[in-house]
């Protein structure tokens, strides 16, 4: 067995720098290239409108407020200046996953600095703020002469922009929530869970989630004046990097990279349902089933994404995937049966290929 273990452990460390390595590094020009043109844009949107300000910013050669979904698709998440109070609604007003923002700092509407975005019930409308950003996005295209590389996609209430004829960009509006954690993730983390610390459970959650204006499936508001559109989308990115930084040696960044890999070179295909979150997700659930450190080395990380795609395995099968802070709001949601089963085909290949054959990486 520990033979076995040693040579999946050494055809993956080999396949992490022939394959995985240069992966990350061309991702990285693309990145930079598209970052670029996408700040332009968005100086020119914080010139016309200083409650849009751009969020993108250059850390250690990293660029963050920028999320890679998959080779072709990216996402810029700007935050919005905070003006005015409002209070965070869930409770049987929109569809598991989505809150309502509403105003309650004791003034009128009509006072609010931002009211052309409230509806008369007093809430902040997703909807209303996305379709501004819009605007201000086509005209920040042509102010930044940006127009020979990115064009708006039409008809479509999210702002997504095609970026060199090949790269599909949603700039999302969002507000960053601090010190403040949904009722929705109240059960996070597992009272028995031993991973991560409550410490750092308690960290994380001062340090809040986030709320987006995008496009989701939302039942009918329950609540009058409510609207589907008007919700905002609860997003826990900065949680989940968080959690999966937290080992010293970087192990589980680094199967998250691996993983990243394995989808991108086989799972990348026309139609498929799967992208880079759902990697995530399913290495969150991981890193649980095996808390300890001593779990997550280099001889292990083999094992570790046999279970990963394992657990894959079965949610497609099932063709539900658990959010990990929101278990109620299923990840495969707008994914049809057919191309859930296809996918199912395609990880059950690829992962009875590992469990089969330790040498399976140089193939892959």
């Amino acid at each position: 067995m520990f033979e076995s273990q040693a040579v999946l452990a050494y055809h993956v460390e080999k396949y992490y720098g022939e394959r995985t390595i240069p992966r990350k590094v061309q991702l990285s020009q693309n990145v930079r290239e598209v970052g670029r043109i996408v700040k332009s844009i968005l100086n020119e949107v914080e010139q016309q409108e200083p409650r849009f300000i751009s969020s993108l910013n250059d850390i250690e050669g990293r660029l963050e407020g920028l999320e890679v979904i998959s080779p072709g698709e990216y996402e810029v998440v700007l935050y919005l200046n905070q003006m005015g109070v409002f209070s965070l609604v869930e409770d049987g007003v929109v569809a598991p996953g989505c809150a309502m923002l509403k105003l309650s700092d004791g003034r009128k509407r009509s006072m609010s600095l931002w009211v052309e975005f409230i509806t008369a019930s007093g809430y902040l409308s997703a909807r209303k703020v996305r379709s501004r950003f819009q605007t201000l996005v086509a005209q920040g295209i042509e102010k930044s002469n940006t127009n020979e590389f990115a064009r708006l996609v039409p008809n479509t209430s999210d702002v997504r922009l095609i970026i060199r004829n090949n790269i599909l960009v949603r700039l999302t509006p969002a507000f960053k929530c601090t010190r403040l954690w949904p009722q929705s993730a109240h059960h996070w983390p597992d009272p028995h869970a031993t991973w991560p610390y409550p410490s750092i459970a308690s960290d994380i959650k001062q340090d809040g989630f986030s709320l987006l204006s995008k496009e989701a499936s939302l039942i009918q508001s329950k609540h009058s004046g409510a609207t589907e559109s008007d919700a905002w989308v609860m997003s826990f990115t900065s949680a989940e990097d968080k959690l999966l930084a937290l080992d010293s040696n970087g192990m589980r960044r680094k199967c998250l990279s691996l993983l990243k890999t394995l989808r991108d070179r086989h799972l990348d295909y026309s139609g498929s349902p799967l992208n880079n979150n759902h990697m995530k997700t399913l290495l969150l659930y991981e890193c649980e089933k095996h808390p300890r450190d001593q779990e997550w080395e280099n001889k292990t990380l083999g094992d570790r994404i046999k279970g990963v795609l394992l657990q894959l395995v079965s949610c497609l099968r099932c063709r539900r995937l658990p959010h990990f802070f929101l278990p109620s709001v299923d990840l495969f949601v707008t994914s049809s049966a057919h191309s859930l089963d296809v996918a199912a085909r395609e990880v059950w290949r690829i992962t009875r290929e590992i469990i089969t054959n330790d040498k399976s990486f140089e193939r892959l």
